[in-house]
């Protein structure tokens, strides 16, 4: 799909706090009924989770969503075209700062994920995500008079392999897979050949063949045994009920269970009693289906519905390329981390960890995915005002 949006952005208004009624409320209106709709979720598992305090985590979801909406809205106030001049900086800086999980963080389950801070647990490898999105979207705009050509696709994949690698090594192959699907995002936005995706496709192929049979059949192990039995658990959840297909078995009961209304907070006895793991992570969308049935989780699903719907709106609509590929990262991101997280709790797709994006409890994701949306909202603001800047002069 090659963009037709312009490349140099208009003459703007100076005073950026005018930007904010020109926010889409649309989008706005997702983003709050996912909030809401997680705080009250958080509240009906967790309530019995840590003894004497029932509000442990629905507070502190609390307080994420606070902050982030705070940023949201300083995001939406900023001129996102400025962050295409920092592109090496932005870069540097996410290279650096998942670098740095290796030398200060603490193994945690395994895994050197989180540098741990006063209040809460930094997690770089999702602020990565959208430094990723703001970095390649840079660097495509620089090449993209060249995208015919397939050094220009190389490097692009190039430039999200290396941050990838390093987060595949912490170890998280979930977040490493977001940054992949983001950059093919980026590469599809800008108008990249299909032959170019059709190679990158066959690359993959062969590099999943290599991973999962032929460097272990040699003895090495690229993967964390158990990672790769998840990815093989949802082909037969029942081949190994007690182990690695426990929790894909405890989640599919869960969902089933709930039926067209749900069981009801009390009711909900697979997040009651701890049969359902990470309830309040990684299994939340479990939880709102048991407790609130098929009804709960269509409503969930129609307020992403309405949120993608709108982000892709965005990108129509940018005032220029470097805008219109940033939307597009920030809808790669938001599209891959709902499917692959509802699909892991339906038995569709293994488990590999990822959050559902402003649902899932955890200050990193809720965080920098409000920080996405605030670079959305910043990108329909300046195209509004280009818009109302043109009406008033075909009037004049």
């Amino acid at each position: 799909m090659q963009s037709a949006v312009i490349d140099s952005p208009a003459r703007e208004p100076v005073d950026a706090r005018a930007r904010l009624p020109r926010l889409d409320p649309l989008l706005l209106l997702a983003v709050i009924g996912l909030v809401a709709c997680s705080i009250y979720t958080i509240w009906t598992a967790t309530e019995g989770d840590v003894e004497g305090s029932p509000y442990h985590y629905v507070i502190r979801q609390s307080i994420y969503a606070a902050v982030g909406f705070a940023l949201m809205l300083a995001a939406a106030t900023f001129d996102y075209s400025r962050l295409r001049e920092l592109k090496m900086g932005v870069y540097a800086g996410m290279i650096g700062s998942i670098g740095l999980v290796f030398l200060v963080a603490t193994a945690t389950r395994g895994s050197k994920r989180w540098i741990e801070l006063p209040f809460f647990r930094f997690q770089p490898s999702e602020l990565g995500k959208v430094l990723l999105i703001v970095a390649l979207a840079g660097f495509v705009v620089d090449r993209s008079r060249r995208l015919e050509e397939r050094d220009t696709t190389s490097r692009i994949m190039l430039l999200a392999l290396v941050p990838a690698m390093l987060v595949v090594a912490q170890p998280d192959l979930g977040t490493g897979l977001v940054y992949v699907a983001i950059a093919l995002a980026l590469l599809f936005v800008a108008g990249t050949r299909w032959t170019h995706f059709a190679a990158l496709g066959g690359l993959g192929a062969v590099a999943v063949a290599l991973v999962l049979v032929a460097a272990p059949a040699v003895g090495v192990d690229v993967l964390k045994p158990y990672q790769v039995d998840r990815l093989t658990a949802f082909v037969d959840r029942g081949d190994d009920p007690q182990g690695q297909g426990y929790q894909l078995e405890q989640s599919v009961t869960a969902i089933g269970s709930g039926r067209r209304t749900g069981r009801g907070a009390d009711g909900a006895t697979q997040t009651k009693l701890d049969f359902l793991p990470e309830h309040h992570t990684d299994f939340i969308f479990s939880v709102v289906g048991e407790t609130f049935g098929f009804l709960g989780a269509a409503f969930v699903l129609g307020l992403y519905a309405l949120l993608i719907w709108r982000a892709l709106h965005i990108l129509t609509i940018a005032k220029n390329l470097y805008g219109a590929l940033i939307a597009g990262g920030v809808v790669a991101m938001l599209i891959f981390q709902i499917f692959v997280n509802v699909g892991m709790t339906i038995g569709i797709m293994p488990i590999t960890g990822v959050t559902l994006p402003l649902m899932s409890f955890g200050g990193s994701s809720v965080i920098v995915t409000f920080l996405a949306i605030g670079l959305l909202q910043s990108i329909h603001a300046q195209a509004r005002e280009i818009a109302e800047v043109k009406g008033r002069q075909l009037i004049a």
